[in-house]
């Protein structure tokens, strides 16, 4: 027997939480676990929005099993066909077999994709922009999502209690611990950091399209909101949308300094070091300086969504740039950052060209200001690079 959320009279969370999992999509890592989420509605029809992921698919099929105590299961709404969210679609369209799945024409190709499904055509409703489904009490209006963050997304709202059932959007990594909803915790001291790296790591790349939802969203009369991952909200959600819309158009939330090292021998920290004492002299307060071979890149990526100002700091390494830097440079142009005020550090023993290289990654992106000065090592710090950094420190707190 599992312990069931209710959300309403009607509506119960029925997911799972892996606490075991190291990297989320393989990649991520969440060392607070995470959350799959489903909901079960009990109305004249009965409604489940999404399934789970494979290692949670045990303990979900005995909560719908349970809340349903015998009745049938007349929709599957599929909102997402990533695996962490429809690796139960088969199961349950095997155990119920008058079910009939609720999606878009796309997710219906994927369904096709990822199993074998008999009939599928005779057990799908498809739907589109502005569908409608009536369950009894509640009528649902089907809003699509395209690339938020998958092409086939679609999300749906109950207009009948204000509910939006947001699909990847809205998430967050982390394992629920019986708190349920957003207002049973401190959200912004515990959860906070891990709603930002996880927007930006997953979703981050499709601000235009996550603006486009919004604007959608902005019509509705939403009182509640269920994402796939994380808590459910039912208060401060002005305080949520202000959020998703920062960091959808970009915008920085504070102003503050990303410094980001790739350094072999601690030469190239050190200048960082420097330039971070000089900046905190300046009266600069929120410093993040991170080694690159020692945090993931997500973590780093999350920051410089959050703050004004990147550093990049690097040993020129085989000719080119340090490995580790190479990389966080790449998600950085992966993730579409923009509206950001960028430096370079660069080192070189015998020669110096890892700015040059650092630049040309990051030159397609989009309203980014790079500061001129080019604090340069000759394998360590020395008295004329004391005065590029102060030159740089000078610079960034300008800008604050």
């Amino acid at each position: 027997m599992n312990y069931l959320r209710k959300i309403t009279d009607d509506l119960y969370w029925v997911g799972g939480n892996d606490r075991r999992i190291a990297l989320f999509e393989n990649v991520y890592p969440v060392p607070r676990g995470v959350s799959y989420n489903s909901y079960l509605l009990l109305d004249e029809k009965t409604v489940l929005f999404d399934t789970v992921d494979r290692s949670v698919s045990l303990r979900y099929r005995d909560n719908v099993a349970t809340l349903l105590n015998g009745r049938p299961l007349d929709y599957l709404v599929v909102q997402h066909m990533e695996p962490d969210h429809c690796s139960a679609v088969s199961d349950m369209l095997r155990e119920y077999p008058e079910m009939k799945v609720v999606c878009t024409a796309k997710a219906v190709a994927m369904i096709n994709q990822f199993y074998d499904v008999e009939n599928l055509a005779d057990r799908v409703i498809t739907v589109g922009e502005g569908d409608t489904l009536s369950t009894g009490r509640h009528q649902f209006t089907f809003v699509t999502a395209p690339m938020v963050h998958w092409p086939e997304v679609m999300v749906s709202f109950d207009s009948t209690d204000g509910i939006l059932f947001s699909a990847d959007a809205f998430g967050s990594f982390g394992a629920i611990n019986g708190n349920l909803f957003a207002d049973e915790v401190d959200y912004e001291k515990d959860w906070l950091d891990d709603s930002r790296r996880y927007y930006t790591n997953i979703v981050g790349k499709y601000g235009a399209q996550v603006q486009a939802l919004l604007k959608k969203a902005a019509g509705l009369d939403i009182r509640m909101i269920c994402p796939l991952h994380g808590l459910v909200w039912r208060k401060d959600l002005a305080w949520l949308l202000e959020k998703y819309n920062a960091w959808s158009t970009y915008t920085p939330e504070e102003k503050g300094v990303v410094i980001a090292v790739g350094s072999i021998y601690g030469n190239t920290e050190t200048a960082a070091d420097i330039l971070a004492g000089m900046l905190a002299e300046k009266g600069v307060r929120n410093i993040r300086l991170y080694d690159v071979s020692a945090t993931h890149s997500s973590y780093i990526l999350a920051d410089a969504f959050r703050f004004s100002h990147v550093v990049l700091a690097s040993i020129t390494y085989n000719s080119g740039i340090f490995s580790n830097m190479e990389h966080l440079l790449h998600e950085l142009a992966a993730h579409n950052l923009q509206n950001r005020t960028l430096a370079f550090i660069q080192n070189g023993s015998w020669a110096a060209t890892s700015a040059k290289q650092m630049q040309a990654i990051l030159a397609n992106l989009k309203n980014m200001t790079v500061l001129e000065q080019l604090p340069t090592l000759k394998s360590s710090v020395k008295e004329p690079q004391l005065a590029e950094l102060q030159a740089l420190a000078d610079a960034i707190a300008a800008g604050m």
